[in-house]
């Protein structure tokens, strides 16, 4: 059988995110297989640089927009050039401009990514119902089932779950060396939450940090992936726990960070999947406590695998890190 040739639309430039390492992976392991790969993002040197090294092509497309008719054009352009036999697009954004680009090129097969469990307007639920999509692959089976929920025939979805690069992440990752750069001691329980938005429950986090700094001293915090951490320095502050917090920006080295930490969190309370760093935490033996949302019960067995907490209750989730 000969390789297939797959068009990756990513409408975003970043490349630190769970959705562009999942990107990153997948395109690698399928030029690996054979297939001829061929990745479009919002221009980006980094992208650039790593499709080169990976051997794939890539396109700098501006896609500021989901009515962006030039990116548009663009992407039927790069579909025709390389005679594109599946698309694969990823955010809404890439959903639109890709069924916009089939408007001027056929694509004889388009595959939506589904990752996120924010609910669908009206007109992200007509991106997905059309003839036009061939499948689409949700990285649970909850969103599957909201997506079902949704109006999308239940034929067409895949659940793929998100995966890991077990040679990065493994319980023989050495993390002493970055749990020393980052100023803790031996002594320190160190508590990490990877990722900043404003659903990922980081002031529910420090919340709980009050009450698990009251009864155990050395318990530490670590937020990874912070654009600003001074925004964060300063919730910290307003509840006191100056010099138990530790803000760091994107950092490369996120195996040996999880296997430094003690524990790591996820307190998600919206738009959540499959949660990367739990899944990341999990492979190199850090225990996890997560909130009991979307995918994260499909990860965290309760008690064995981890603890499961209710999301936005900082009392539960201060009991389960003590717990841990």
């Amino acid at each position: 059988m000969s390789g297939l040739r797959i068009l990756h639309v990513y409408p975003k430039d970043d490349y630190f995110t769970g959705a562009a390492i999942q990107l990153r992976d997948l395109a690698q392991q399928l030029a690996c297989r054979g297939h001829e790969v061929v990745v479009a993002t919002r221009p980006s040197e980094h992208w650039a640089r790593l499709c080169r090294q990976e051997g794939l092509a890539h396109y700098g497309v501006p896609m500021t927009s989901e009515v962006d008719l030039a990116s548009a054009w663009r992407l039927a352009r790069i579909l025709k050039t390389h005679r594109i036999g599946v698309v694969h697009a990823h955010k809404g954004k890439g959903r639109t401009l890709a069924l916009m680009a089939g408007l001027l090129v056929r694509i004889p097969v388009l595959i939506l990514n589904r990752g996120v469990s924010f609910p669908l307007d009206r007109f992200q639920r007509l991106g997905y119902t059309t003839r036009r999509v061939t499948a689409v692959i949700a990285v649970c089976e909850s969103i599957k089932t909201s997506l079902v929920r949704s109006g999308v025939d239940p034929r067409k979805i895949e659940v793929i779950y998100s995966g890991t690069d077990t040679t990065r992440f493994h319980p023989g990752v050495d993390g002493a060396a970055v749990r020393r750069g980052l100023g803790f001691t031996p002594a320190d329980f160190v508590i990490t939450q990877i990722g900043v938005r404003s659903w990922k429950g980081n002031d529910d986090v420090m919340d709980a940090m009050v009450a698990v700094a009251a009864a155990a001293p050395a318990a530490r915090l670590l937020i990874v992936g912070a654009r600003n951490p001074d925004s964060l320095y300063e919730l910290a502050r307003r509840r006191r726990l100056d010099g138990r917090v530790c803000v760091v920006g994107y950092r490369e080295d996120v195996p040996e960070i999880l296997a430094a930490s003690d524990c790591c969190v996820d307190a998600s309370y919206a738009g959540l999947g499959l949660t990367g760093t739990l899944r990341e935490a999990l492979a190199v033996g850090t225990p996890v406590v997560a909130t009991d949302l979307e995918g994260n019960p499909e990860l965290v067995t309760h008690g064995v695998t981890g603890l499961l907490v209710p999301p936005r209750r900082a009392d539960a989730l201060a009991r389960a890190l003590l717990e841990i």
